[in-house]
């Protein structure tokens, strides 16, 4: 049996290499801390690189509440422009985590609609409300036309949309029929399922022409691509991988999402972006005199339904439309709508 001395020898290596696993224990945890405080900072100064307030502070998301943000993809050519051009992509999304569920709903961007901001009254299509003053018109603009209140919004460089995609590792799409997209670089998708990386999904989100559908085929098609790079996004399960993601993008992006509200997002919203619904207000063809001017206006019915279907996703009651749009309508009640012919419709009325 061996003596105490020699017990304390033996048990001498257990004794170190506990001590051993104790600091490289201390030291994995210290070296994922500073790692993890590393990829925070990061995220928080890409965050704050795109933090551009709207003048108003919103609290929805800070207190977990359903929101309405206000999408703008803007197609300003060089890396990093975001502040000129008009908004040819506008899309409500309507955003809640109780019933996890994302309504998203296209607004065209030849809607014909009040300029809401600006020092005289002035009616068009509602894509130059961001060229003419900024997120904060387009938002006003579009709360006013279908009686929503939006409080927040995400305005990108539609070229940034291929880097998102690539970041993300590619999305995939159901398309609904076989094209060559001539005008955006002669990419070819067949009819089916397709993986698309960042250039091709681009040219999927940008193609018009050749779809019969027209802008509102191309709505339809943007939205595939938005809610497909959502459920790629909510996938990454770490900060690193988000923080990559933002870092892609953030010249790119214009916002009046703070850093906390952004890791709300990613921390209590990600349920919602496994349920994503699509519509958009459909218009009718019109031109417009003088001019003429190609528009697409809406219908008082067709706004009342957007409207209260946005503002149910919100847990909103429906509320009566009242805006410019229904006074010019009822002042054309006689208008009879055609799309198969060129249609004519009053000069727009500031005193109705």
């Amino acid at each position: 049996m061996p003596t105490r001395q020699e017990q304390h020898l033996l048990n001498r290596p257990r004794h170190i290499v506990a001590k051993l696993v104790g600091l490289a224990v201390v030291t994995l945890a210290f070296a994922a801390g500073a790692y993890g405080l590393r990829l925070y900072s990061q995220a928080k100064y890409a965050i704050q690189s795109t933090y551009h307030s709207s003048g108003k502070v919103a609290t929805a998301i800070k207190n977990k509440r359903p929101f309405a943000a206000l999408l703008l993809g803007v197609d300003t050519g060089a890396d990093g422009r975001i502040d000129k051009g008009n908004s040819d992509t506008m899309i409500v999304a309507v955003v809640n985590p109780a019933k996890k569920q994302t309504q998203l709903v296209s607004i065209p961007r030849d809607t014909v609609a009040q300029m809401i901001g600006t020092k005289s009254f002035n009616m068009q299509k509602i894509n130059a409300a961001y060229n003419i003053g900024g997120s904060t018109m387009a938002i006003n603009t579009v709360t006013k036309l279908v009686n929503v209140p939006i409080s927040y919004y995400l305005t990108i460089n539609m070229g940034a949309l291929e880097k998102v995609v690539d970041a993300v590792g590619g999305v995939d799409v159901q398309v609904p029929f076989s094209f060559t997209s001539s005008k955006t670089g002669g990419q070819h998708f067949t009819k089916g399922k397709m993986h698309l990386n960042g250039n091709m999904a681009l040219a999927y989100a940008r193609m018009r022409y050749e779809d019969p559908k027209g802008d509102y085929g191309r709505q339809q098609r943007q939205q595939q691509v938005i809610k497909a790079i959502l459920k790629k996004a909510v996938s990454l399960d770490s900060l690193s991988n988000f923080s990559s993601l933002l870092n892609t993008v953030s010249k790119n992006i214009a916002t009046n999402l703070s850093f906390d509200d952004m890791m709300s997002i990613f921390q209590h919203y990600r349920g919602a972006a496994q349920h994503i619904q699509s519509d958009h207000l459909q218009g009718q063809a019109a031109l417009v005199y003088p001019g003429p001017l190609s528009y697409q206006i809406p219908s008082t019915k067709e706004l009342q339904r957007v409207s209260t279907k946005l503002r149910t996703a919100l847990g909103l009651s429906a509320a009566t439309i009242s805006n410019q749009n229904v006074r010019e309508n009822n002042a054309n009640s006689s208008f009879q709508w055609n799309v198969d012919q060129d249609q004519t419709y009053t000069i727009f009325n500031p005193d109705l």
